[in-house]
């Protein structure tokens, strides 16, 4: 699919991962719409085709509104939707049993959810309504969208304290298939990148120990923590290749998470 003029949802894209996949596609010539709580960093570069909608992707009105506002966005810029990537997410973490023999938190497990999974479900459902209505590219192909996931390495191994969070990336996982089926006929695709470990808020956040075993047990070439760009070149490698769709593409340099840190 060719990205120019086109307008893309992206949900978390004010940081991290989002922000990267926001900035290469603003330099491809597309428009963005940015869903998240906060405003992008002050260092993304100001344009005209950079919209941001303050969204709490919980919430269902809330994204509702959010896909609504795009949607007239991309029509008085005669830019017509491109797709949604779904980028926004929290990393969580518990044992199922902690060390007072307590059971894992239901609060912490529904936010992991409906964070992950369910905003996911809900902005890509809402958007679909309008996304295939699209009129198709003018190709072979007669392409009209492409819906991206973000799953994790998680999703395949997760480690100790990521029941809740690998089974939500896990789903997400799940999706792309079942989902591509459904909307083969009209023409949209659906493909789910699952990334390994990245630099971002959450990784930052890693204890030196966490960091330093990661390193030495998980990471295998290039012995180092993902860059955010090489995931928005992932991204855009995603839409504009036509035969992507229903995978699952794990971008993690051959690293596997070590099952204890």
């Amino acid at each position: 699919m060719k990205v120019e003029n086109r307008t893309f949802i992206i949900s978390g894209g004010s940081s991290g991962l989002g922000l990267a996949t926001a900035q290469s596609l603003l330099n491809s010539g597309a428009y963005i719409s940015i869903l998240d709580l906060s405003p992008p960093l002050a260092s993304t570069s100001p344009s005209t085709r950079i919209k941001y909608i303050q969204t709490d992707i919980t919430s269902l009105p809330s994204i509702r509104s959010a896909v609504e506002s795009t949607v007239t966005w991309s029509r008085a810029t005669s830019a017509p939707l491109g797709g949604v990537i779904n980028s926004a997410g929290v990393g969580t973490a518990a044992k199922i049993i902690n060390t007072n023999n307590e059971a894992h938190s239901l609060d912490l497990w529904e936010f992991s959810l409906n964070v992950n999974l369910n905003g996911a479900f809900n902005l890509t459902r809402l958007a679909l309504e309008h996304l295939v209505k699209v009129e198709p590219e003018n190709t072979e192909d007669g392409e009209r969208g492409v819906v991206i996931f973000v799953s994790s390495a998680a999703a395949f191994e997760g480690q100790p304290g990521q029941t809740a969070y690998s089974a939500s990336k896990g789903a997400l996982r799940s999706m792309a298939l079942p989902m591509a089926r459904d909307l083969a006929r009209h023409a949209v695709r659906v493909v789910t990148i699952a990334p390994g470990v990245f630099e971002s808020n959450m990784t930052a956040r890693f204890p030196e120990k966490t960091r330093k075993s990661l390193e030495r047990d998980g990471l295998v070439y290039p012995r180092r923590f993902g860059r955010p760009e090489e995931f928005a070149r992932t991204v855009l490698w995603v839409l504009e290749c036509p035969y992507v769709n229903g995978e699952t593409v794990r971008l993690s340099g051959a690293g596997r998470l070590p099952g204890k840190l």
